[in-house]
């Protein structure tokens, strides 16, 4: 899997937005599997302030002590699912993408062994789970929300996958990778046809 991540994020260039914002990193965490790879997602307790009840991937707010943005991801991480930084191999960045509580995301992502026990912080974290990224790759979306940002109406699709609901920024995140690396093709700019 650390191959085709290597090879495929190598040359992809992720737009970056230039605007002065508070910022956090997040994690897309992938399991070194090449045959049936999965992505590592988060459901944020009910009790949280912010994206309450949401799938969203590990990460967070960037705190002053942190170097960088990789930095916060990894340190987030580990402090949300209870994975040690060294368990993560950091590919690349993805784009950067603007929460709804106008914080810059800037997402990483990162190869991790697919047996490394993954335990949620309660105070966090209400439950840890995976999808395989074939999955994504047959775009069996829920829906299709049309989301406004600086002028544009973005196309989003919503996953379900069992109890849960992969939509909004983690989302948009999700598209890029699969875009970025598999040639997915997932068009935000334009409806879905029929959808």
């Amino acid at each position: 899997m650390r191959d085709l991540l290597h090879e495929r994020l190598s040359g992809y260039v992720p737009r970056l937005l230039t605007l002065d914002y508070p910022e956090a990193g997040v994690l897309v965490p992938v399991t070194e599997d090449r045959n049936n790879p999965e992505i590592v997602f988060t459901l944020r307790s009910a009790n949280l302030s912010t994206h309450r009840g949401q799938v969203s991937f590990p990460g967070g707010r960037r705190d002053l002590e942190d170097d960088s943005l990789a930095a916060t991801a990894l340190r987030e991480t580990h402090e949300e699912i209870g994975l040690p930084p060294e368990q993560v191999e950091l590919i690349a960045p993805l784009s950067q993408v603007m929460s709804l509580h106008q914080i810059l995301v800037t997402p990483y992502v990162g190869v991790i062994p697919g047996d490394h026990p993954l335990t949620a912080n309660p105070a966090e974290i209400e439950s840890i789970f995976r999808v395989p990224v074939s999955f994504f790759l047959e775009d069996r979306r829920e829906r299709t929300d049309a989301l406004s940002f600086m002028n544009n109406t973005f196309h989003v699709p919503c996953y379900r996958w069992e109890r849960y609901q992969i939509w909004g920024l983690s989302a948009v995140v999700l598209v890029d990778f699969l875009n970025a690396v598999y040639d997915a093709g997932i068009d935000l700019l334009e409806p879905v046809k029929g959808g």
